[in-house]
């Protein structure tokens, strides 16, 4: 099975076309802290930005330079390095006169100790991501297809697809990972965090392809739908979709589409129908696939449909657009991309 491309939301609306990261300052990314240290504990934070180096590279160069290793090194999040992005770490057993003698250059342009804290920073410890993004050699009905495409998504969210890099260069790291749910052999050869990986591709996949039947109804809600609440992630399913949905048109609340695992709940009524069809196109069934998990250890969980889009600015200046906008943990600023430009912002 080819990886397809996903439809769009705003397929009523031309894109603008245009190129991203002409050079890394075109696309920065601030990350958001959840929680600030404590002040006391054996893990300093620090906040780094960097330039045209990624995350993994950056905790290398951390581990080598401080002497430490790299697993005493904390991120909330993996950005990219085409990028000029600003990030928090923690830093185990390291002093702030370790940290300072780091020297800046082109690739780490500043850091701020920020303090101790007792705890290491782990993956998602962030409250989401600020973005400035530039694009350039728009089309020239940029000015009113922009204005329409970003209506479009505050009012009805911005499509949460897994963004293309999940599935390698060649687009297929889901096949592994529908592999390895049913080869024990082959899952045992790996280690734990690869065979994870290529296991959330393909949940991911599976997810993408939901959504995409779901694309025209992506602020609807249904009778078996699971509902996440915005405010804190909790799900619940949906008994009467006609008193729920006021809440969803306020975005209190948004449809989900299911990541299997052997614990997770699967949709019923008609979103059921549609899972079940995309997993049984897949080649697969439901029971397949919670008996694979339960061998493979993961529990899986439900992901909203939409994300909202907010602290949203943009500016047009001949044929170069700067857009500012924040999106939750989670969320590819190329979903808000490839509404406006309709084409792989991985291409562009």
């Amino acid at each position: 099975m080819t990886q397809p491309i996903e439809p769009f939301l705003t397929s009523n609306v031309p894109g603008i076309g245009g190129q991203i990261r002409t050079v890394p300052e075109d696309f920065q990314v601030e990350e958001r802290p959840l929680y600030l240290p404590c002040g006391e504990g054996e893990h300093l934070y620090i906040t780094i930005t960097k330039r045209g180096l990624s995350t993994p590279d950056l905790v290398r160069r951390l581990s080598s330079t401080l002497g430490v290793k790299a697993q005493a090194i904390g991120v909330a999040g993996l950005k990219d390095s085409r990028a000029v992005t600003t990030q928090m770490v923690s830093l185990q057993g390291v002093t702030p006169e370790q940290v300072s003698s780091l020297k800046t250059d082109d690739s780490i342009l500043s850091l701020q100790i920020l303090g101790r804290h007792r705890n290491r920073l782990r993956t998602g410890h962030h409250s989401g991501n600020h973005f400035r993004l530039v694009i350039r050699n728009v089309a020239d009905h940029a000015a009113e297809t922009v204005q329409a495409v970003l209506q479009q998504l505050s009012t009805r969210g911005v499509p949460n697809y897994f963004g293309p890099q999940r599935q390698g260069k060649r687009g297929d790291n889901y096949e592994v990972g529908a592999a390895l749910l049913h080869d024990a052999r082959r899952r045992e050869k790996m280690n734990r965090s690869q065979r994870i990986w290529y296991l959330n591709t393909y949940q991911s996949f599976l997810f993408n392809r939901i959504l995409a039947r779901r694309i025209d109804q992506i602020d609807r809600l249904f009778v078996g739908d699971w509902a996440t609440k915005l405010e804190n992630g909790a799900c619940f399913q949906v008994e009467n979709a006609e008193s729920e949905q006021p809440r969803a048109d306020r975005f209190e609340i948004s449809p989900t589409g299911i990541l299997f695992g052997s614990r997770v709940s699967w949709a019923s009524g008609e979103p059921g129908g549609i899972e079940e069809a995309v997993i049984a196109e897949a080649g697969t069934s439901k029971e397949s696939l919670v008996a694979a998990a339960k061998a493979c250890g993961f529990r899986g969980e439900r992901r909203a449909f939409r994300i909202p889009l907010t602290e949203l600015e943009w500016s047009l200046s001949g044929d170069v657009l700067t857009l500012s906008f924040s999106l939750p943990p989670g969320a590819y600023a190329t979903s808000v991309l490839r509404e406006l430009m309709k084409i792989s912002p991985t291409n562009a």
